[in-house]
């Protein structure tokens, strides 16, 4: 069964589903919902083998597909999954799916446009995680810009355009760095294969200038601080399912970046400038908390609370060099990798989920901002326990997800450092500081105004999909190994091509 083409089919599926979807825009917009919705489940339901049938005991690549693409060059079309890029696409799938039910009532103009970006959007972003070939990582890197672009220019807010030309803009010029370094690289090697590119010999000077050119395109994706901005904007103006995306699966392509092609490709570099990347996500961690406790929109808060989190994830791939400095344990170093794993697919469901829950906030008041809200526990209680679940999630509680990749970063942080573990234990105290604000203001106390009196609890769909988010959460928060078992052996081979000089 491993023979399969798994990989092709929940990259073409949806994408080729995603035409299909824009053909039938004509045969009604129900028959299109539906249409879409047995796509997303059928390409969601192909990807679970991905994880069934894969090998937890080799680093190797697994599900491997090769085919001569533009043989003139070098290229191929080739494709394959580790443990670290696996758990991403099964994330995306998953999500689309949730995305295509959540604006399955919400959704009225151009429903066939809005689903079929999705689908092919997913398929683009499966692309990023499976390539092998450094120019078929580029071409869905970049495609996958076009169907976000849509969804927040078309179904967006008020300031929509603006959002849109920010978005693209930081992400596009980003990537021109990173097409330069891969056609660098081609000339070192004679082909564009990722694996290829991680093998060559290459000096400190050529290192670092990959280390920093690829730094900016990963980082604006990410996105880090001090290239950031764009995403409270895309966020805010962004339709309900477009910042769960957003939010879920394309800030976490930036940081499989990082695991890549910076840390193996330039090992060297990488251990020289790991003080850059831990300064900018403790600065990530830290001072965007305390911009996140002063937001008045709920989806900027969120939005700043995803950096900061974020930050945890990139933190815990650079203590791998101070902990083997310090304690030489390779299990520490793997232990920081696989808690920014963690954390990538944690703040997948809870940020989802986060910003379904003010979504859900927003389809009935037609507002964010929080002065316009309070004692929604009144009206919704059903609602209201499970946005205090995801919230309670956010602020790293144990026992949901949100806890597990904190404390495994947080746990390596002090073989590495003792002040970077206090500074990133500070997300515990600022996180619960904006996030228990946030739930104050919302949901507790008096019922605010006429709006929130008139306000209807979640239906069977709502709750459905709150349900499915909330069990994920605290399944994995309770119980990791599932997950974290099929990093092991990838994260350990990680940290071999991390420590092994190519000087």
């Amino acid at each position: 069964m491993t023979d399969l083409p798994f990989l092709s089919l929940v990259i073409w599926l949806p994408i080729i589903g995603g035409m299909i979807v824009l053909a039938a825009h004509n045969a009604g917009d129900n028959l299109v919902r539906w249409i879409s919705l047995a796509i997303s489940v059928l390409v969601f339901l192909v990807s679970i083998p991905l994880y069934t049938l894969f090998d937890t005991a080799t680093h190797e690549m697994q599900f491997t597909e090769t085919a001569s693409w533009i043989p003139a060059f070098n290229i191929s079309y080739a494709l394959g999954v580790d443990g670290i890029s696996m758990p991403l696409i099964l994330l995306t799938t998953f999500f689309t799916v949730i995305v295509v039910i959540a604006g399955w009532e919400i959704i009225k103009d151009r429903v066939a446009l809005y689903m079929a970006s999705f689908l092919i959007m997913e398929g683009m972003m499966n692309g990023v995680f499976a390539a092998l070939d450094g120019v078929l990582f580029y071409v869905f890197w970049e495609a996958m810009l076009v169907p976000m672009f849509l969804i927040i220019g078309i179904w967006g807010g008020a300031d929509r355009i603006y959002a849109t030309i920010k978005f693209f803009l930081y992400t596009f010029l980003g990537s021109v760095l990173l097409l330069v370094t891969l056609i660098y690289l081609y000339f070192q090697v004679g082909n564009f294969s990722i694996l290829a590119f991680q093998d060559v010999q290459i000096g400190m000077t050529a290192q670092i200038l990959i280390f920093l050119a690829m730094l900016l395109a990963f980082a604006v994706k990410i996105p880090m601080w001090p290239v950031h901005t764009w995403l409270p904007d895309a966020h805010v103006q962004a339709p309900t399912g477009g910042s769960i995306i957003l939010a879920a699966i394309m800030l976490k392509l930036g940081a499989y970046g990082f695991l890549r092609f910076m840390v193996p490709i330039a090992p060297d570099a990488s251990q020289e400038l790991d003080w850059l990347i831990i300064t900018l996500s403790l600065i990530a961690i830290v001072y965007i908390s305390f911009v996140a406790i002063v937001q008045e929109d709920m989806k900027k808060l969120i939005a700043y609370s995803s950096i900061a989190h974020m930050g945890f994830a990139t933190l815990g791939f650079f203590l791998v060099y101070g902990i083997l400095e310090n304690t030489g344990s390779t299990n520490g170093a793997a232990l920081g990798i696989e808690g920014g794993l963690v954390q990538l697919i944690s703040h997948g469901f809870i940020s989802g989920a986060m910003f379904y829950c003010i979504g859900v906030m927003y389809d009935r008041m037609h507002s964010r901002r929080i002065s316009d809200y309070g004692g929604v526990v009144n009206t919704m209680p059903v609602f209201a326990a499970f946005f205090v679940l995801f919230s309670m999630a956010n602020t790293g509680l144990p026992g949901t997800s949100g806890f597990v990749g904190e404390f495994m970063v947080i746990l390596s942080a002090f073989q590495s450092n003792f002040w970077i573990a206090f500074l990133a234990a500070t997300t515990l105290i600022f996180g619960a500081a904006y996030t228990l604000w946030l739930i104050k203001r919302v949901i507790f106390g008096e019922i605010a105004n006429e709006n929130i009196a008139a306000l209807k609890d979640v239906n069977r769909r709502e709750i459905f999909i709150l349900s499915v988010l909330a069990f994920l959460v605290l399944a994995l928060g309770m119980y990791p190994d599932p997950l974290v078992e099929v990093m092991h052996s990838s994260v350990d081979h990680l940290v071999e091509q991390a420590v092994t000089s190519k000087l």
